[in-house]
């Protein structure tokens, strides 16, 4: 089934959102193979099922757009594992003396395996398996672009010079992975114009998943799918998070590079956890942990107007030294897992994905939409 088809065939609708975090989608990818096989194993599918078989539409940002882009495409999990233990050591490589000035890491080598795996295709390529979002940073108008290929979509209007299905896939991938100081941005020519792309983690959609929900329903994206708990399943799969807490932080530290330096990913955990309690407010949570000790997990909570939106479950791990331990995994670096570049702690996330799975994967929470037809 191409994506076109899934805009308007009937039935429930499956969305699945993830999140941004560099090499740590390692651990989403243990937690979407074992969600593969367990899909698998419950529709009766063969060998060839994917992912992309079964979900309606597929967000990601950052790492998640890679995954996202991979998963639309109708790449099984394992395929995608293996991407990211060749492309790992190739990616994070050191540009020459005068660019280390303005990024750490070349982008070639992702950019080359990008073009290997999507060719020429474009956002609108009918290829694509299932509809897709991708949030990426437009720093040359100073916005968040979270791009789809709903064709309904006002900016997806083939008789627009700059309709944003002629898009290059690869590139637009690219660009929602250029994380500033990692990577260099992506200038990518939008109609006649050229705008520059950064990693859309720097924007409020890190974790996508509450703007995936609004884009599958609101009448300004162009689907217009119904809302509820029975018609719309919402997973969304994190990268781990990190609280910085410093118990005896001194007032003399706060200074300028300090908050450069930590300005960022504040920024990016609160909006992380807005964007998770968004979806916990307005569906039905059946996973996921602790938002704070305040809200609690919000599983018993209920909308302002008391109606679920849909069926909500968010897989995650903390990888701070307490959360590790409370998954069994008390061994690990915790400061190594938190890296955005630690190629060699690869197994180690797989080995926390593998754990949020044995906690939290249950094919019960997946029952109504197990039984509809997805094909």
């Amino acid at each position: 089934m191409s994506y076109v088809d899934r805009e308007s065939a009937p039935g429930p609708k499956r969305l699945l959102a993830l999140d941004g975090g560099g090499m740590r989608g390692a651990l989403t990818l243990e937690v979407l193979a074992a969600l593969e096989a367990m899909v698998r194993r419950e529709t009766g599918g063969d060998d060839s099922f994917v992912l992309g078989d079964w979900f309606d539409y597929i967000a990601g940002t950052s790492t998640g757009a890679i995954i996202a882009a991979a998963l639309a495409w109708g790449m099984p999990v394992r395929r995608i594992k293996e991407l990211y233990h060749t492309l790992g050591g190739k990616m994070f490589r050191k540009p020459i003396f005068p660019r280390r000035f303005w990024y750490r890491y070349r982008a070639d080598a992702l950019s080359a395996t990008l073009r290997e795996v999507f060719g020429e295709a474009t956002l609108g390529d009918a290829r694509l398996r299932t509809l897709l979002m991708m949030v990426l940073r437009n720093e040359t108008t100073d916005s968040p672009w979270p791009l789809s290929n709903a064709t309904g979509a006002r900016f997806n209007d083939r008789s627009r010079p700059d309709c944003n299905l002629d898009l290059p896939l690869w590139q637009l991938v690219r660009g929602s992975t250029a994380a500033p100081i990692y990577f260099p941005a992506e200038v990518i020519r939008v109609g006649g114009r050229r705008l520059v792309f950064a990693d859309g983690g720097l924007t409020s959609f890190n974790n996508p998943a509450f703007q995936l929900f609004l884009m599958a329903t609101l009448n300004a994206y162009g689907l217009s799918w119904p809302a509820g708990v029975d018609s719309l399943l919402l997973v969304s799969v994190g990268t781990g998070y990190h609280p910085n807490a410093q118990e005896n932080l001194k007032l003399s530290r706060l200074h300028v590079l300090h908050n450069v330096r930590s300005a960022p990913s504040a920024l990016m955990f609160a909006a992380l956890m807005q964007q998770d309690a968004l979806c916990r407010v307005f569906g039905r949570c059946l996973v996921g942990g602790e938002i704070d000790s305040e809200l609690g997990d919000l599983k018993a909570e209920s909308s302002p107007d008391h109606r679920e939106l849909f069926t909500y479950l968010r897989y995650n791990a903390d990888l701070s030294v307490a959360g590790l331990a409370a998954l069994g995994l008390g061994g690990l670096d915790s400061a190594q897992l938190r890296r955005l570049d630690s190629v060699g702690s690869i197994a180690d996330l797989e080995a926390v994905g593998r754990a949020v799975v044995d906690r939290d994967l249950r094919s019960e929470h997946y029952r109504p939409f197990l039984r509809a037809p997805y094909r």
